[in-house]
C-alpha cells in the first residue's frame, strides 16, 4: 500500500437535521472511494485487494461490507465518481461557445484531456470494460458523456439548417461517440498520449471541417431511410 493512499477519516461536524451516525456512515464511504481510487489507479483494478483499501481507509472490512457487497461494487461507486468528474469537466467546457464548430472543437480538445488524466485512463478506459462487462460499461458512457456528444451533434446539423428527426440526430451522435470512445482507448494506452492526442484532433477536426464546408455551401443531407 502506498502512503499517498491512507486516507483518515474526517471529524464529523454536526449538521441539523442529519444523525451523526449518517454523517459518519457518508465519511465511511468516501473514504473507502477515495482510496480505492487512488490504488485503483495505481495499481489497475485486479492488483487491488481489499485488505489494501480498508488498511488505507482505517477502517474494518466489516465496515466495507456494510456499504459495499463487495471488491466490484466498490469499483463501480468508483468508476461512477471518475466518470462523473469526467462528464462535468467536458460540459464546462462547452459552455460559452455560441459557434457550434467551436463548441465542437472544445469538446473533443476537454475529451482528450479527460482521457490523459491517469484516474480516468485506468479506471474508465483501461478497467471499465472488464471489470463491468461491455453492457453496464456502455450504459454508464450513455449516462455521461453520451449527452454531450449528442449536444453538439445537434448543435452542428443545426448550423447547417439541416432538418433531421431525434433518431436520426442519436443515429449521428452514436457514430461520433464511437468514434471518440475508440480514440480515447488509443490515447488512455498509448506510449506518447500527448502526441496521440493531437493525432485524434487533427483527424477529427478534418472531419468536422468537411461538415462545416457543406454547411456553408448549403448541401443537402441525403434522403433518409423510406418505408
Amino acid at each position: 500500500m502506498t502512503k499517498s493512499a491512507r486516507v483518515r477519516l474526517p471529524t464529523v461536524a454536526h449538521v441539523p437535521g442529519t444523525s451523526r451516525r449518517a454523517q459518519y456512515s457518508a465519511s465511511t464511504r468516501r473514504a473507502l472511494v477515495d482510496v480505492a481510487e487512488t490504488l485503483f489507479t495505481e495499481h489497475g483494478y485486479a492488483a487491488t485487494s481489499l485488505d489494501a483499501i480498508v488498511a488505507g481507509a482505517d477502517v474494518t472490512k466489516g465496515a466495507l461490507y456494510h456499504h459495499y457487497s463487495g471488491k466490484q461494487a466498490l469499483f463501480e461507486a468508483v468508476f461512477e465518481k471518475v466518470e462523473a468528474a469526467g462528464a462535468e469537466q467536458i460540459q464546462a467546457a462547452l459552455k460559452g461557445h455560441r459557434d457550434p464548430w467551436e463548441k465542437a472543437i472544445a469538446g473533443l480538445r476537454a475529451f482528450l484531456e479527460v482521457v490523459r488524466q491517469p484516474s480516468y485512463s485506468r479506471i474508465v478506459v483501461q478497467d471499465g470494460p472488464s471489470v463491468l462487462g461491455y453492457e453496464r460499461f456502455r450504459e454508464q458512457e450513455e449516462r455521461s458523456t453520451f449527452a454531450y456528444v449528442l449536444d453538439i451533434v445537434r448543435a452542428v446539423l443545426g448550423a447547417g439548417d439541416w432538418t433531421v428527426d431525434a433518431e436520426m440526430e442519436r443515429t449521428f451522435a452514436r457514430i461520433f461517440f464511437g468514434a471518440m470512445s475508440s480514440a480515447g482507448s488509443t490515447v488512455s494506452t498509448a506510449d506518447d498520449a500527448d502526441t496521440e492526442a493531437d493525432r485524434v484532433e487533427v483527424a477529427i477536426g478534418f472531419i468536422l471541417s468537411g461538415l462545416r464546408a457543406l454547411s456553408e455551401q448549403g448541401a443537402e443531407l441525403p434522403d433518409g431511410p423510406t418505408s
